[in-house]
């Protein structure tokens, strides 16, 4: 087990960072062309005016946001992932605000956003100090939200192929509570919202700023 947790740690690595411009079809490949519309679930959500994604990735939700009139801004560990946000940005016209750091010390003042957002983020954020973070540059009552996993529930072999690789590689895991508990002791009000999208379900986090 340690090994393939190793293994499943190496692979992640590589598609996120050197091997970032293959990011795109293996998502598309493991979701049956369903990654971008698990992603998009969080934009009702996202009210703006002013919004931080946390691992921007290739920066597709940035330009849902822009498209949708807000402020929106992104921060990601990967050099890698930060030119392909950028080059995706241009193909539309848009001007990406990207930044390369860590959510566990956030560049950004106090109460800076009205929206803070992650889509299939790592471990790193359920961490206090990222939690704590969060919460600090959020401004009153602003919203985190969170889209830790998905679920395909479709009966076709392709399907069921699809959802055992994701429970292997946990991107369809069990659901902890302690997850949410620790959001809410960080100074959160905490609600699930599970998204039924048709041979395929989300499960998002939306906490609000006491």
């Amino acid at each position: 087990m340690r090994l393939f947790a190793w293994l499943l740690r190496s692979f992640f690595y590589l598609l996120y960072h050197p091997l970032a411009w293959t990011y795109d079809l293996v998502a598309w490949t493991v979701s049956l062309g369903r990654w971008r519309s698990w992603v998009n679930s969080t934009l009702p959500w996202l009210a703006g005016p002013r919004a931080l994604e946390l691992g921007h990735g290739p920066g597709h939700l940035q330009v849902k946001m822009r498209n949708k009139g807000l402020l929106s801004f992104g921060l990601d560990r990967s050099p890698q992932m930060g030119r392909l946000a950028i080059r995706n940005s241009r193909k539309v016209g848009a001007v990406a605000k990207l930044t390369r750091g860590d959510a566990l010390h956030l560049p950004f003042g106090s109460g800076s956003f009205d929206q803070v957002v992650a889509t299939f983020p790592s471990e790193y954020i359920f961490e206090p100090q990222t939690l704590s973070e969060v919460h600090r540059v959020l401004a009153a009552k602003g919203v985190f939200i969170v889209l830790p996993l998905a679920w395909i529930t479709g009966k076709s072999v392709p399907d069921r192929l699809a959802a055992w690789l994701f429970r292997v590689t946990g991107q369809a895991g069990e659901w902890q509570p302690r997850f949410t508990e620790g959001i809410a002791a960080a100074g959160f009000a905490v609600e699930e919202d599970r998204k039924d999208l048709g041979s395929s379900e989300v499960l998002l986090i939306v906490a609000q700023k006491k």
